[in-house]
């Protein structure tokens, strides 16, 4: 079973300024010269980390990273203000052009699964590839099938304390609800929220729970951006028409993609990967049978480190 490449830091970073008041931190490493790749990192309002680097062989790529806007290293923190995901694909081509890359991989999971696709079908000429986790296409059911109803029923003990923070009356739209307490002007009810919410998220993103994920999910500044940027996103349908992904997947027609997805997945459920990998007749579909949604799992480890070792083979 292959596991992630060894440490490694950026040579070079870059803080680019995009629409006001949005700056952004982009980092890359591995070869200069190497195969252009670009990590998406989830949530929204994730950003990155260290072992996100480590996905791909330092030799063979040139690693870009970077954080989107209202996370991370970016700035402001937890920002809403223009916060879109035209916004973010807009940002890609930015960041693209402004490192003369022509061309890119693109590697994404989960919400970066969902970045990557509409970025790819905005921009098919510019793509040399698509790896993917966690498949989200953002469908009114997906959202509705976590923070609604669903994967309640799952864990209805970490439910509860999902549950804890918003009144009985309000609960018919759990979302909507939290959405108003995340842009309170009361900060403890704000940062209340987001630790609730987050924590929601962090329990089930793996098959067996692990401490160090929640406590990621948890630690207060993390959870602000993931929790505020999150529900922006999905109030708003996440700025995508209904179905939008599956009906323009025509425009991948060409681009070659490996999509990997733990059977177990309870955040983003594997019927996402399936529908996907059948609208999209370019795509390799592998399903991870001792897996969740976490892209540290073991076996998501193992069958992304092979896709981005296949990636670099094709385009090398």
């Amino acid at each position: 079973m292959l596991t992630f490449y060894p440490q490694i830091k950026p040579y070079v970073k870059h803080t680019l300024e995009v629409d006001r008041p949005h700056m952004l931190y982009v980092e890359e490493c591995g070869n200069p010269h190497g195969v252009p790749v670009v990590f998406l990192h989830g949530g929204p309002g994730a950003g990155c980390e260290p072992y996100h680097r480590r996905f791909f062989d330092p030799e063979v790529y040139r690693i870009v990273l970077f954080d989107q806007r209202g996370c991370g290293r970016s700035s402001p923190h937890a920002e809403l203000e223009g916060n879109t995901t035209q916004a973010l694909v807009a940002d890609m081509e930015t960041i693209r052009n402004h490192l003369g890359i022509d061309k890119w991989v693109v590697f994404g999971g989960s919400w970066g699964s969902t970045l990557a696709l509409v970025y790819a079908e905005a921009h098919p000429d510019r793509v040399l590839g698509l790896i993917l986790r966690g498949i989200f296409l953002c469908r009114r059911d997906e959202i509705d099938w976590f923070y609604q109803r669903g994967a309640n029923r799952i864990f209805p003990d970490y439910w509860e304390d999902y549950l804890s923070v918003i009144p009985d009356e309000e609960r018919h739209d759990m979302v909507q609800a939290y959405y108003k307490r995340l842009t309170s002007k009361d900060e403890l009810a704000r940062m209340a929220a987001a630790k609730a919410w987050s924590r929601w998220e962090g329990r089930a993103a793996t098959l067996r729970g692990r401490k160090e994920v929640i406590d990621h999910y948890t630690y207060p500044y993390n959870a602000l951006s993931l929790a505020r940027i999150e529900c922006h996103y999905f109030v708003n349908n996440s700025f995508l028409a209904p179905n939008q992904i599956l009906d323009e997947v025509g425009k991948l027609d060409g681009i070659p993609g490996e999509i990997i997805h733990g059977r177990y997945d309870m955040i983003c459920p594997v019927e996402n990967a399936w529908a996907l990998h059948r609208a999209w007749p370019g795509s390799e579909l592998h399903i991870i049978s001792d897996a969740g949604h976490s892209a540290t799992e073991k076996g998501i480890v193992d069958a992304l480190v092979r896709a981005t070792n296949r990636i670099a083979k094709r385009f090398a």
